[in-house]
């Protein structure tokens, strides 16, 4: 009697949430990096050092900047394209800001009910920063990304 036995092996890859990256190449050397990602060895000649680590080429741009961790609010969806939802039970004297990359303010706003959609078509592909604030106090901020 013969007996077949299958062993399934699966690969998960390393990913990184990062801001910011590059690949450069020339005739003699191809170099990528992200900036935060994580070291797993470095190598030295004595005058150069070199580390390596987990990059990501296409990376996503996400994230939270939680002052007030009791303000609950979800914002959705992330990538957007049209419309960002704002959804929050405390909306009283709450604004928002959205700066684009460079940090100029592309929008702003009350919000005025615990669901406050935001029309975003207009807006060009690229990452942005949406602020929530109540009076002078910053609540939260998020990172994120406006897709086509």
């Amino acid at each position: 009697m013969v007996s077949l036995v299958f062993i399934g092996l699966g690969v998960q890859a390393q990913e990184v949430i990062s801001t910011q990256g590059e690949s450069y190449s020339n005739a003699a050397v191809n170099i990528d990096y992200t900036l935060g990602e994580v070291v797993t060895i470095t190598g030295t000649n004595g005058i150069h050092d070199l580390t390596q680590g987990f990059h990501q080429t296409n990376w996503s741009f996400a994230g939270l900047e939680d002052n007030v961790p009791s303000y609950q609010v979800i914002i959705y969806p992330n990538p957007t394209s049209d419309i960002l939802n704002i959804q929050t039970e405390i909306f009283e004297n709450v604004s928002y800001k959205l700066y684009d990359a460079q940090g100029k303010i592309v929008l702003q706003g009350a919000i005025s009910a615990e669901h406050t959609p935001v029309q975003v078509n207009q807006l060009a592909p690229g990452n942005y920063s949406l602020t929530l604030n109540k009076n002078s106090q910053n609540l939260k901020t998020f990172k994120l990304i406006k897709s086509l």
